[in-house]
């Protein structure tokens, strides 16, 4: 690797904004605000809206489309396209 060509690459606090749940991960990019993780050490804490701990498909709270609802409403709507 090229030397001072890469940006810092440093561990970092990610905090869900609607959970709460922290990571401590490595990332370029940086904060003013600090936090002290578990290990003492403290940390630029990034606060993120959405994080596997608050998605939906990670959660498993995604819900499924009712598309046997769809088809009936189809087939209402056009009938004559029904055979």
């Amino acid at each position: 690797m090229k030397k001072n060509i890469h940006p810092d690459y440093h561990p970092v606090i990610i905090r869900d904004a609607s959970t709460g749940t922290e990571f401590l991960t490595r990332s370029t990019a940086t904060s003013s605000a600090t936090s002290v993780w578990s290990d003492g050490n403290t940390y630029p804490l990034i606060v993120v809206d959405v994080t596997s701990a608050s998605h939906p498909f990670y959660t498993g709270v995604a819900t499924i489309p009712d598309v046997a609802g769809r088809v009936e409403k189809f087939h209402r709507r056009y009938p004559h396209l029904n055979q």
